[in-house]
């Protein structure tokens, strides 16, 4: 990442908007910036198989599911947040992987330029790949500040997008498991 370049830009958006870009509040401001998105755009540069490599001996095959992975993200739209809860099951095939792997899975694929629907396609492919699970479903309700606070400006509507592979595609009963799994602990 080109601090050097955020920072150059975050100078001339000042400017752009009428802003003074040397006056106190926001002289710092660039720099700030460019840090804010090393961080929220780190995914960039890390590889989402890292966190499912590692993986455990498991000799039953019953639908493990995570859900209310928090995620953040920015739209490669408007770049603006959206955020959510992702849900994740698999059906094993042999191994498991530990339950922190799948939440750090959502979050270096959220921390890149996005849409939810390529996000949540990119988690189960991943997913995939890298467990090589019998089938895997993941679904990802989020608020898009893009439509919130500008343009339409619904507040409080979510996107709802669900990826499915495997077994999940084949037997509808897996799909409708997951759905009860999801709504009777909420």
């Amino acid at each position: 990442m080109d601090k050097e370049k955020i920072e150059r830009a975050v100078y001339l958006l000042l400017e752009g908007i009428g802003e003074n870009p040397e006056r106190e509040g926001l002289v710092e401001t660039p720099a700030r910036i460019a840090r804010m998105y090393e961080e929220i755009c780190g995914g960039m540069k890390e590889h989402p198989g890292c966190h499912l490599q590692k993986t455990f001996t498991a000799e039953h095959s019953d639908m493990v599911m995570e859900k209310d992975i928090t995620f953040y993200s920015l739209c490669e739209h408007h770049l603006m947040p959206f955020f959510g809860k992702a849900h994740i099951a698999y059906i094993p095939d042999g191994k498991v992987v530990g339950i922190s792997k799948l939440a750090r899975t959502v979050e270096v694929f959220a921390k890149r330029l996005q849409i939810q629907e390529r996000l949540t396609a990119e988690i189960a492919d991943a997913v995939m790949e890298y467990l090589k699970p019998k089938g895997v479903m993941v679904l990802l309700e989020a608020e898009h500040l893009c439509m919130t606070m500008r343009g339409v400006k619904k507040p409080g509507s979510r996107t709802h997008s669900v990826a499915l592979r495997g077994v999940f595609e084949e037997d509808s009963k897996l799909e409708q498991t997951f759905y009860m799994m999801l709504n009777k602990w909420r």
